[in-house]
């Protein structure tokens, strides 16, 4: 297994702030932040959002290949951090009870829960064909974009 790679999460964090900042169409600032994401990620093989859609998550703007298009409030990893209003750091989806296998690839994920005005409207939610690819780090460092998004779409 190859080893990852260090993300510089404050330039990333930067460069989401600044593609964002004179946006205010959430369509169009989530597709652009999937996309760098996407780009500067090491390791993972999807990156996107599920936006909250009456009792159900609905599949948003992602890179990757297709995914599952509903996953109710609850179940698998994304919703239960819609559930738990939790960010959910999974080091192996195997083991996560109700795992909803969207691509057989996938072998760890992190889900960081979206609001607009306190309100949970999504997630992120980012796949890696590697077990324990997502760090305490990476938590940190993406909870803070997610927080840059949620400032802008106000």
């Amino acid at each position: 297994m190859s080893e990852i790679k260090e993300t510089n999460y404050n330039l990333l964090q930067k460069q989401v702030a600044s593609l964002i900042e004179d946006e205010s169409n959430l369509i169009a600032i989530l597709s652009n932040v999937s996309a760098l994401l996407n780009d500067s990620l090491d390791q993972i093989n999807w990156v996107g959002f599920y936006l909250k859609e009456n009792d159900e998550l609905i599949l948003g703007p992602f890179q990757g290949h297709p995914a599952c298009v509903h996953i109710a409030i609850g179940k698998g990893v994304c919703g239960t951090a819609v559930a738990e209003n939790t960010t959910q750091l999974v080091e192996d989806v195997h083991a996560f009870p109700g795992h909803i296998a969207c691509d057989a690839n996938s072998k760890s994920e992190i889900v960081v829960p979206l609001h607009r005005n306190g309100d949970i409207i999504g997630v992120l939610d980012i796949d890696a064909p590697i077990i324990g690819r997502f760090s305490n780090n990476d938590q940190h460092a993406l909870e803070e974009i997610v927080n840059i998004i949620e400032q802008q779409i106000k």
